[in-house]
């Protein structure tokens, strides 16, 4: 087989998403030239598809140090930046990409993408439209654009973009992708539902499209409906407003409770604003790995879950079942020390919740280790208690009041790991 052949076999492999079988074909190409700019830019893509990165990345650099002048060796690059969370990195390997072939749609289609991942959705916007000028039935610019519209808060352009492209072609699975996620911002989770469930018969592997699904299925229960709401809210701010509503909830929700503290004839209309607050921050805390928990126990909805979101409904489910049967202890004997048990317990659900809503690696790792400090704290105070029993009560008071403002605030923390987005 020539040498060309195996390229046109592995780009044919690479559009049905068999990485595989493109990487052999690639390989014994390179066997032939190993210094095929083409070659090596096609084996960046197979070995991304492969989530073998650090492979990929040193193939896109030779694909780029034997092609420097090759635009689509420089879009290789990029695809592989972008994999890793090198957002800014993989922008810069795109513009190259477009200063070299200022004609290739594709280009700009993956400058768009890095200004997504990047919260710049005008930027994004722009460079959609920069493709799509050059080809207006351009596929992935025009998902890319009806993204940047959903994101942007233009949900009517959204759902029009997205219909002409399916019009175009209905038979793309990326396509109903993005039909759902801007179907479940307009609120409509049966139609987003649709849309996911046919994006996974055209396309098993559209990560995406599965976790539509977990979200479309949980929006079912009304309640979950109402935190959805929010969630695809923040997921539309950029870090700094995410935080800037965060800190503004809890710095109003402090004001309203000093000042019905302060004025107590006020307070009667004042504490279930601080009610309904604390209500809120406890479903935005607990709602997500809850509701996970109750579609693992559904008879489908447990196949809608991944493993990553398996084991942390999992992990909640322990901690709720542990926190459930010590309460039932306190009733059963009121015992005091079975009650601060179960309340520890049910507080534990806070940071237990919040590990796996942080990304694989250091945030994870360090949401677990913040976990497992809180639940040391009782068995530390439990022990300080027995080597010096006259200061018993205070070592209590202390112990308490500590776990009691690690539990509050590890809603805190988890926020800030769950932002994090380490390289991969």
């Amino acid at each position: 087989m020539s040498e060309d052949a195996h390229l046109r076999r592995a780009q044919l492999l690479l559009d049905q998403g068999r990485h595989a079988q493109a990487e052999a074909e690639l390989r014994q190409a390179l066997a032939r030239d190993p210094g095929d700019w083409l070659a090596l830019a096609l084996l960046a893509l197979a070995l991304t598809g492969q989530d073998r990165l650090d492979a990929a990345e040193g193939a896109a650099g030779q694909a780029v140090a034997s092609g420097p002048d090759e635009g689509f060796a420089h879009h290789a690059l990029g695809r592989v930046l972008l994999a890793r969370r090198r957002e800014a990195e993989a922008a810069s390997a795109a513009e190259e990409a477009i200063r070299l072939e200022p004609d290739h749609p594709g280009h700009r289609a993956l400058l768009g993408q890095a200004r997504l991942a990047q919260r710049r959705w005008a930027d994004a916007l722009a460079a959609a439209d920069a493709g799509l000028a050059l080809d207006p039935e351009h596929g992935g610019c025009s998902q890319l654009r009806a993204v940047a519209l959903v994101q942007a808060g233009r949900r009517d352009e959204a759902q029009a973009e997205l219909q002409r492209a399916l019009a175009r072609d209905p038979d793309d699975a990326a396509t109903h992708t993005a039909a759902g996620w801007a179907r479940l911002h307009a609120g409509d989770a049966q139609g987003a539902l649709t849309h996911f469930q046919e994006a996974l018969r055209l396309d098993p592997t559209e990560d995406a499209a599965r976790a539509g699904i977990v979200q479309a299925l949980q929006a079912r229960y009304r309640l979950y409906a109402l935190l959805l709401r929010y969630l695809l809210f923040m997921s539309r701010l950029t870090t700094g407003q995410q935080w800037g509503v965060i800190l503004g909830g809890y710095l109003g929700y402090r004001l309203v409770l000093s000042h019905a503290r302060e004025h107590p004839e006020r307070a009667p209309w004042l504490y279930p604003l601080v009610g309904l607050y604390v209500a809120f921050a406890l479903l935005t805390w607990l709602g997500q790995p809850l509701f996970n928990l109750a579609l693992r126990l559904d008879r489908f909805g447990r196949h809608a879950l991944d493993d990553d979101q398996r084991r942390g409904a999992n992990l909640v489910g322990v901690t709720l079942a542990v926190a459930l049967v010590l309460a039932g202890v306190w009733l059963a004997t009121g015992s005091a020390l079975a009650s601060f048990a179960a309340i520890g317990a049910g507080l534990l659900l806070l940071p237990v919740s919040a590990i796996h809503a942080c990304d694989a690696g250091w945030p994870r790792k360090a949401m677990a280790a913040y976990t497992l400090a809180l639940v040391a704290v009782p068995v530390l105070t439990l022990a300080a208690a027995l080597a010096a029993p006259g200061h018993a009560a205070w070592a209590g008071r202390v112990g308490a009041q500590a776990f009691l403002l690690g539990c509050i605030a590890s809603g805190f923390v988890a926020n800030g790991l769950a932002s994090a987005r380490p390289r991969r």
